[in-house]
């Protein structure tokens, strides 16, 4: 009882905090439009607030925006190669690195006014690198591939020095060939524990490893299977023992890794398609973005939203799923990226109106005219209404 307790606290004070949520910020929009597809906030230096942004765009850019003002500061591109996802180094706030399809992972340095990667991390010549993580030490980075012919692999680094020793491109670790037969759509370290790793892959799997052991057999953990291709991958629970993901037909697994040595099974919830479970009230839940694992309140939350921009809130039990909350007024068009800073409750999102988007709690933003909506053609256009910048929240 005490537990159903404290769990109705939490997601209700969560509530609150995204009751309260309202656009502090949008970034300009850019001369050359495009969607806005991964977004990474810098680690802040101990009693620091992060201090950078950055963002993966479909034009095959990163751009980089100061966190608090979302003024843009720095633009790095790979053309003709294209990149995928975005990433700030742990101990560094100034050090970004993205994939790259031309089969390198490449870093930047915010403090060098140059386009220049200071490192490039080369992989196999056949490899086009899809997904990519640096683990929580930065000491290892692992990339994964397209599939090419039959063959498909995690391929690993030594992430050490990156600053020191940037002329020469370093040559990767190894490699894991045996685990997927497809595109390795997502890589994800665990948030605490530098040596384990979790990859989702077009296959359906959702595979676990303790890159500490010696070879890929022993490394193997568990395997898991979505039934479906992986769209986003992540660490939930207390001490981060389970593992969930989002698939691209908008299904969702969770799996307790931590029941594997016992008789209990390990699928927390199955969902095929989170659209047919979730009720949402005048409204309706056409994608899933990705999740989030809150620590303070024991609690796993899926983001999707609507191809007009509202953007849901979900909360995940082993009962299943149910809506905590809507923004709206934000975006114009179909949320692609968020990135959620729990020190000070903000929510940072990205769409394929071109927006970049900060939500704080009680924030009002400056101009009050909403800007002009910048759409870019989308499969699921709609025209919109302008909604208010408020939440709607599930009645009681």
């Amino acid at each position: 009882m005490l537990g159903t307790a404290f769990e109705m606290t939490a997601v209700e004070k969560i509530e609150e905090q995204l009751a309260s949520l309202r656009i502090a910020k949008r970034s300009a929009l850019s001369e050359e439009p495009a969607y806005l597809l991964d977004i990474d906030v810098s680690k802040p230096a101990q009693s620091e607030s992060s201090r950078f942004v950055a963002v993966s765009c479909s034009n095959k850019s990163i751009r980089v925006y100061n966190r608090e003002t979302l003024n843009f500061l720095r633009e790095y591109s790979s053309r003709p190669g294209i990149l995928n996802g975005v990433r700030f180094a742990h101990a560094c706030d100034s050090i970004v690195f993205s994939a790259c399809s031309d089969g390198t992972v490449k870093c930047w340095d915010i403090r060098v006014a140059t386009q220049k990667a200071v490192q490039v991390f080369s992989g196999y010549p056949s490899n086009v690198f899809i997904s990519f993580d640096i683990n929580c030490s930065d000491l290892i980075i692992c990339a994964g591939t397209e599939k090419v012919e039959k063959d498909t692999f995690l391929v690993f680094w030594d992430a050490r020095g990156i600053t020191d020793c940037a002329s020469a491109a370093k040559e990767p670790l190894g490699v894991y060939s045996e685990s997927h037969n497809d595109d390795i759509t997502k890589i994800c370290f665990h948030p605490i524990e530098p040596n384990l790793v979790v990859s989702g892959s077009t296959d359906g799997l959702v595979n676990v490893f303790d890159i500490n052991k010696d070879n890929e057999d022993d490394a193997l953990i568990s395997t898991c299977n979505s039934d479906s291709s992986v769209s986003f991958i992540g660490w939930s629970g207390k001490d981060y023992k389970q593992v969930y993901c989002m698939t691209h037909d908008e299904g969702f697994c969770w799996w307790d890794i931590a029941q594997l040595d016992t008789e209990e099974p390990i699928t927390l919830l199955h969902v095929l398609d989170v659209r047919d479970t979730v009720c949402i009230e005048n409204d309706s839940l056409h994608y899933l973005v990705g999740g989030l694992y809150h620590e303070k309140a024991d609690k796993l939350f899926l983001i999707g939203g609507t191809s007009t921009g509202n953007i849901h809130l979900i909360s995940c039990s082993t009962e299943g799923l149910s809506l905590v909350g809507t923004l709206c007024g934000g975006h114009s068009a179909t949320v692609r990226s968020f990135c959620w800073n729990l020190t000070d409750e903000s929510l940072l999102t990205g769409g394929e109106d071109a927006q970049l988007l900060l939500w704080k709690p009680g924030a009002v933003e400056r101009s009050l005219a909403k800007k002009a909506s910048m759409k870019i053609a989308s499969s699921v256009q709609k025209r919109v209404r302008v909604h208010n910048s408020s939440l709607k929240s599930r009645k009681k």
